[in-house]
């Protein structure tokens, strides 16, 4: 039997829209829109308090500017991607609700999407109601929807599949008037300026059982339509894992869509979904004059701040429901013990804790839970990631800098954005976008992923949606597993729609828990030096007595980064793979620069592609191993490549597979960097390429896999080594050990 009562913030919009407190019959309060965010399920610390907004009078709306037009397309397939170095600036709308309509008052101009964000702290009042609180508003604060769109002022590319001029791809609210449910306590409280809205609200709920019946489903006789076949969507996947055979990148989230006419409104369609499908980070987002509603029953967050401590937890590794207890802890146990699914969700934690790292004081980024999550449907693979805001930066500035979420691109992440708008057929418009909601003031936000989520059109009186559903893309995927993983992740909301059957199921169904896993990697650093990135090596004189680290266009670099930091060494980051780079080497000014203001140690650091792709790093590999760089040089990953290359290795595939995020066994000679560690040690490798033959003898191969292929290389006589793993993943054993070692060789070998 189908629950049809419905209680919580949800049920209290029904409740305020009829008493004419919400919605159009609210006017005089403020604009009609709704904004909902629903933690749904029981108490959990994932699930506290729920907020339904009042209505609001001011309002930022971005729409999509006249594209740029391509010279040459992206072909991120081949790892070839053109780099932006500077965009121009895109406009916001601030609109006021008065007379019954908004009107246009002024117009913000922004670089970034945290440009615009931190802009919006100068329109909001700073007012506490009530201090003390935690996890939700504590004044007046902003509310909304970014389109994954935005991906356009937050990675350095163009992007061919833009949407149409005019459409909307952020908007936010200024909420000045809230209703708060504790969870736990099933208490609401009433915040805002407007005293005459908060005692009308007070009234209803003090006098009021808040529970409403859903009617039943209203039958929907229109067919929904799919973006592209399981035959193309099975295509699609092989051209992924085609690509990341060639080493172009380790992981690709692709999507596909279902789209169709609605018979029932968007708000019924959110509260049916909030008794089916309950999820800690569920949203309702309407603006009728925008022709816009977004549904959604996200599990998943992308960014919480509260009293300056970030935190993200992404979800990466799936599997469905057992039928009974017996078989759903066997399906627990299966998600936990498969390689595939571990590896894909590792890859997304390093990924995360290198985003993370970028806004984060140095030493403060590490794992707070790792967990399996228990949701109707699925079991997922969950870890908790925190750390510390820097002091010079802003919430806005944190989400600006990981939007979009990594558990829905892919990795590297600005090569696998540019993948996905070549591969998928259309712009995504909000899906894996973001809702949530932010405080300029006290910077506490929580923002969610657009996931489980419908976004809703409506042309005249008519409401059309569009589900988006898919999955992360490794190279061990199993196509037709893929094909049905994305259809029973679109299931719920596509039978909310109506355009599945109510008794059309792919998956059990179980209550929401929690699994508590033990956390692989917990770093602990103290005295740390400082992270800086370097825009020009021949002004700057920074690097002098630093790690330089050549940035290869990774995911990982600043993992390395703040590892180096976390043992005392300041930190220099230079880009690779721009147009600034390319000009160091075509001028042959690189080894006068080193000279000059010669860094501690050189890191030539990881990345998608070949070595060949980065001029400077195999510039750089070139003068060490010619004896003109004086200075202890390590090469990862794509730098251990690069170095090999110099000294006539062949690279090559793997012949016995890529490997992307998962721990490898590596035995060594007790030789260079392994001197201090045991002869054989778990590390991580995310390669589809590898070097091999003899070389011309001057590097001796010191450390190997389980099939015999190099993983580490020693120079003679020079301070070069070489890892073709990655020391600083949260699945390496001993990697900071190995990392220590390279540091402590001083310039004079």
């Amino acid at each position: 039997m189908r629950l049809t009562s419905l209680r919580g913030v949800s049920a209290l919009a029904s409740v305020l829209i009829n008493a004419d407190l919400l919605g159009q019959g609210a006017i005089k309060y403020g604009a009609p829109d709704k904004i909902i965010l629903n933690s749904g399920g029981p108490a959990t610390d994932l699930a506290k308090n729920s907020i339904l907004c009042g209505p609001t009078n001011t309002r930022i709306v971005v729409k999509q500017p006249k594209s740029e037009s391509l010279d040459k397309p992206n072909n991120a397939l081949e790892g070839k991607i053109n780099l932006i170095s500077k965009k121009p600036n895109f406009t916001a709308e601030v609109e006021e609700w008065k007379h019954g309509c908004w009107y246009h008052r002024n117009i913000i101009s922004a670089a970034s999407l945290g440009d615009l964000m931190n802009k919006l702290k100068q329109l909001t009042p700073e007012i506490n109601f009530l201090k003390g609180l935690h996890n939700h508003p504590t004044g007046p604060f902003w509310a909304g929807a970014i389109a994954y769109d935005m991906v356009q002022w937050t990675q350095p590319i163009l992007l061919e599949k833009t949407p149409a001029t005019g459409d909307v791809v952020a908007v936010f609210w200024l909420i000045e008037n809230f209703i708060i449910h504790n969870i736990a306590s099933d208490k609401y409280t009433v915040y805002g300026l407007n005293e005459l809205w908060n005692d009308a609200v007070l009234s209803i709920i003090t006098e009021q059982n808040i529970e409403v019946n859903l009617p039943k489903q209203v039958t929907n006789n229109f067919p929904e339509s799919s973006s592209i076949s399981d035959e193309q969507h099975l295509h699609s996947i092989n051209k992924i894992t085609t690509a990341i055979a060639k080493g172009m990148f380790y992981q690709v989230n692709f999507g596909r869509f279902w789209s169709g006419r609605l018979v029932e409104h968007p708000l019924t369609i959110f509260q049916r979904l909030n008794l089916a499908n309950p999820a800690p980070f569920s949203a309702y987002i309407e603006a009728e004059d925008l022709g816009l509603a977004i549904v959604s029953s996200s599990p998943e967050t992308l960014l919480q701040c509260f009293d300056g401590n970030l935190s993200t937890a992404p979800i990466k590794g799936t599997v469905t429901r057992g039928a009974n207890e017996f078989e759903d802890l066997a399906m627990i146990n299966s998600i936990i013990d498969d390689v595939k699914e571990r590896s894909e969700h590792r890859m997304l934690v390093d990924l995360m804790r290198n985003d993370l790292s970028a806004v984060c004081e140095v030493g403060t980024v590490n794992l707070s839970r790792f967990n399996v999550e228990s949701y109707t449907n699925v079991h997922h693979l969950v870890s908790h990631i925190s750390g510390t805001l820097s002091n010079n930066l802003s919430s806005s500035d944190a989400l600006s800098a990981i939007f979009p979420g990594g558990s829905i691109t892919g990795c590297p992440r600005t090569m696998v954005c540019a993948a996905i708008d070549q591969i998928e057929p259309a712009n995504r418009s909000f899906w894996t976008g973001s809702v949530g909601w932010f405080s300029p003031h006290s910077n506490d936000c929580s923002w969610n992923i657009l996931i489980r989520t419908l976004e809703a059109r409506k042309q005249g009186k008519k409401w059309t949606g569009i589900v988006g559903a898919g999955g992360g893309i490794t190279i061990r995927s199993d196509p037709a597993m893929e094909v049905s993983e994305a259809i029973w992740k679109s299931q719920a909301i596509r039978k909310a729609c109506g355009w599945l059957e109510p008794d059309f199921d792919l998956t059990n169904s179980g209550k929401l828990e929690v699994t508590k896993l033990p956390i692989e990697t917990q770093f602990n650093f103290s005295n740390c030096g400082i992270v800086s990135n370097i825009s020009d090596l021949e002004s700057d004189g920074l690097i002098k007595n630093s790690v330089v680290i050549i940035d290869n266009l990774d995911s990982f670099t600043l993992n390395i980064a703040h590892a180096i930091a976390g043992l005392g060494y300041d930190v220099c980051i230079v880009n690779g793979r721009d147009s600034q780079s390319e000009h160091y080497v075509d001028s042959g000014v690189i080894e006068a620069i080193f000279a000059k203001n010669p860094p501690s140690h050189v890191i030539l650091g990881p990345g998608p592609g070949v070595p060949q792709d980065s001029k400077i790093t195999m510039q750089m590999a070139q003068f060490a191993m010619e004896g003109r760089l004086k200075i202890p040089l390590l090469g990862i990953c794509l730098g251990h490549q690069a170095i090999g290359i110099v000294d006539g290795y062949d690279l090559i595939r793997d012949p016995n597979g890529a490997i992307h995020g998962t721990p490898v066994n590596c035995r060594n000679d007790g030789s260079g960097l392994f001197a201090t560690v045991r002869r054989s040690n778990s590390f991580v490798r995310y390669n589809s390429l590898i070097i091999t033959g003899d070389g011309s003898n001057q590097l001796v191969p010191n450390a190997f896999d389980e099939h015999d292929s190099i993983m580490g290389l020693r120079h003679k006589s020079l301070p070069i080594h070489t890892l073709q793993y990655h020391p600083e993943s949260i699945g390496s054993t001993n990697g900071i050990e190995i990392i220590k070692s390279f540091l402590d060789l001083s310039s004079d070998g």
